[in-house]
This record gives C-alpha cells, structure tokens and sequence, in this order.
C-alpha cells in the first residue's frame, strides 16, 4: 500500500508540470490563432497602426467574473518586436494577466479576445516590469478600426495602449480603462520550463520561443515586418 501511494505521488509531481506546461502552450496558440483571424478580418487593425507598435498583447476568452460590476480576469501572452528599440523581428512571448473591472468590459457575459497594441517604449517597459493600470499608470484609448484608417489621429496619437476586443465575431476598439495588465511569471515558468522574468524573456534573449508560438510570431512578422514608429 506504501509503495502505490509513493508511485501515485511521484506520478502526480511529473504529471502536474507537464500539464501546467500544456496549459500555457495551449494559451500561447490559441493567441496565435486570434491573432490571425483578427488580422484576415475586412475591418481589423489598421495597418498604419499595426506598423506603429512596439509589443502586442492577445488575451484569447476573456470572462467577467462579476455580472453587473464588469470584473473580469484574463490570461494571454505579449510579444514585442526585438532589441532595446523595439527595431527587430517578433519574439519570443511573455505570459501575461488582464485583471479588474470597467464599464467597456460590459459586453453581456460572453467570453471576450482582447488585443492591445503598446505604442512606445514606455508602456512597454512599464508592463514587462510591473503591474500597469490602464488608464492610469498609462494612457490607454480605444484603438480605431478599418484597414485604412488613419494613425494619426488625436486619440491615437496620445494613447501609449491601444486596446480592441472581439465578441460574437464583432471587432471594435474598447475602452479598458481601470483594469490592470501584469506579467505573469508563473505562467512563464510553466511555459519555458524555469523562472524567466519577462524582461528577460522579452529584453535579455533568455529564452527562444516555443513551437506553440509560432503562428503568432509569424503572422505578425508577416503583416508588420517593420517598426515604422517615428519615436
């Protein structure tokens, strides 16, 4: 009886980081996959956006947790363009969590992709570091949507995150002001197998991205290829 129980308990350590690991690759594709039909949309982000952006974060079925409040929690991972200007090919993601409540979360109780486009160097090293409340600790906005339209709005201009969701196949710019953006660490020791913060993931090369990463990676690198910021 000892013996099984020892059995049991070692299956059980081996079993639960493989299966946390899966979990986040899951998440990691599944991010990939909103990317992509996102971008393969008639009205998407446009491209003079897109073009413009430093890091981009998909949170793939977000859900509130408190009906009437417009709490809700999400996980999904950031990937940014490489170097320390943010000049480079995409690279390897980061884990990170959507947490608090907004009233532009109140989209009927369905599960929710979120993407957010970070415009400069700021925001982006603001999130790798801490948790950011958008809006607060960082100007946020809606982003605006269609192919051609412009970057060089008022709103788009001033805004370090722009952020969009897509509901019931409806994409749209969204306001999440009040809710917070954070790296989340655990997530990436069970992605990469070891503890890699995510400015090491992002900034210091620690790790190379993992296969499930690969349609988010290269649908990026496909439709931005070049950071075409001025800043």
């Amino acid at each position: 009886m000892t013996k099984r129980w020892v059995v049991s308990v070692l299956l059980i350590a081996v079993a639960s980081p493989l299966a946390a690991q899966k979990k986040e690759r899951d998440r990691v594709e599944n991010a990939g996959k909103v990317m992509q039909e996102i971008l393969n949309a008639p009205d998407s982000i446009p491209q003079s956006v897109l073009d413009k952006a430093d890091c981009v974060v998909v949170l793939p079925s977000v859900v509130k947790f408190a009906i009437g409040i417009g709490g809700s929690y999400g996980r999904g991972v950031m990937t940014c363009r490489g170097g320390k200007d943010f000049r480079g090919k995409w690279g390897a993601p980061t884990m990170m969590a959507l947490e608090g409540g907004s009233v532009g979360l109140q989209l009927g109780g369905q599960a929710t992709d979120f993407v957010l486009l970070l415009m400069n160097s700021r925001s982006a090293s603001a999130i790798l570091n801490s948790k950011v409340k958008l809006g607060g600790d960082a100007s946020a906005a809606a982003g605006p949507v269609g192919r051609t339209a412009s970057a060089e709005t008022d709103v788009t201009m001033r805004a370090e995150i722009l952020t969009y969701s897509r509901a019931r196949g409806v994409f749209a710019g969204i306001s999440l002001e009040g809710s917070t953006l954070r790296p989340d660490n655990d997530a990436n020791k069970n992605l990469y197998g070891k503890e890699v913060p995510a400015t090491q993931v992002v900034m210091g090369n620690a790790v190379t991205a993992p296969p499930s990463a690969a349609p988010l990676i290269s649908t990026l690198d496909k439709a931005s290829p070049v950071n075409k910021s001025k800043t």
